[in-house]
């Protein structure tokens, strides 16, 4: 596999960067995970604004233009022969030294890889996966901002790791007013009535790319939508529910902890959104 690491294509094997890289030793660097469908890169303009505001947040400044990034991106894409691939845009702070201060990194690292994802088996798709929803409480965002899409993910992997242990492949982070925030890689949704109700973005989450195109599709479907507070027990008792994310497009959830949704079954709403998502990506 070819990988752009600063502005030029390399093996996999010499794509390397410093031991004192601070995106390494603290986490110190921003990241997008972007879809490309047909050749296309899906919702391009949308990730680079993300990760431009990301790097903005942390006063990260990217050593490359908008242009030169999505050049570069497409650059990945044809050395490695992907037209449907998925791409992992990243950004370090860059090696400086043992200390915290990211003043003292001498050039930030950008890398770009071009490859494929396979976030969840097929058949969860097809008959909905089970979720639980994890005692780690969602980071506050009066401590770390959640716009900010940072490398710093220890939050999320110690959810995920509570999911892993309780042979599920996803968990639920709650924040800390006890209300439903995101999953520890992607977005929630539930339907109530034939209505879409989603987080809103004050209860601490990463206001997702695919979120944000599922709720455009679902209001030129007529479909009621709102961002509204979420408990456990109006998670239990949903008509349907279904997560969103760049990696994982949209999957149906089936059951939470010990409780069915709806039928147990994958709900026709969801199927109906599914399909549009699909049809759009098509014509995109």
């Amino acid at each position: 596999m070819k990988v752009w690491l600063n502005g030029t294509l390399v093996d996999e094997a010499q794509a390397t960067v410093s031991v004192l890289d601070h995106g390494l030793l603290y986490g110190d660097g921003v990241f997008e995970g972007i879809r490309v469908y047909g050749g296309r890169i899906f919702q391009c303009d949308a990730h680079i604004d993300r990760l431009f505001a990301s790097a903005k947040f942390i006063r990260l400044p990217i050593p490359f233009t908008r242009q030169e990034l999505v050049d570069g991106m497409y650059a990945a894409l044809n050395a490695n022969g992907r037209t449907d691939a998925y791409i992992r845009l990243v950004v370090t702070r860059g090696p400086g030294n043992l200390g915290l201060s990211p003043f003292k990194c001498s050039q930030p690292n950008t890398i770009i890889i071009a490859d494929t994802i396979a976030l969840y088996p097929q058949e969860m798709y097809r008959d909905g996966m089970e979720v639980i929803i994890a005692k780690t409480v969602r980071t506050s965002p009066r401590m770390v901002p959640p716009r900010a899409k940072t490398l710093n993910y220890l939050n999320n992997i110690l959810a995920k790791i509570e999911a892993i242990d309780a042979g599920t492949a996803e968990a639920i982070m709650l924040n800390e007013h006890g209300e439903v925030a995101e999953c520890t890689g992607d977005n929630i949704f539930i339907i109530e009535k034939g209505r879409l109700v989603t987080p809103p973005d004050e209860a601490g989450i990463l206001c997702g790319i695919t979120r944000g195109v599922v709720l455009d599709i679902a209001q030129g479907m007529g479909i009621p939508v709102a961002k509204e507070s979420i408990l456990p027990a109006r998670l239990y008792a949903a008509d349907e529910c279904f997560l969103t994310g760049s990696a994982a497009e949209i999957i149906p959830v089936t059951k939470i902890d010990a409780h069915l949704i709806g039928a147990g079954k994958v709900g026709a709403m969801t199927m109906k959104l599914h399909e549009a998502f699909h049809a759009m990506i098509k014509s995109h």
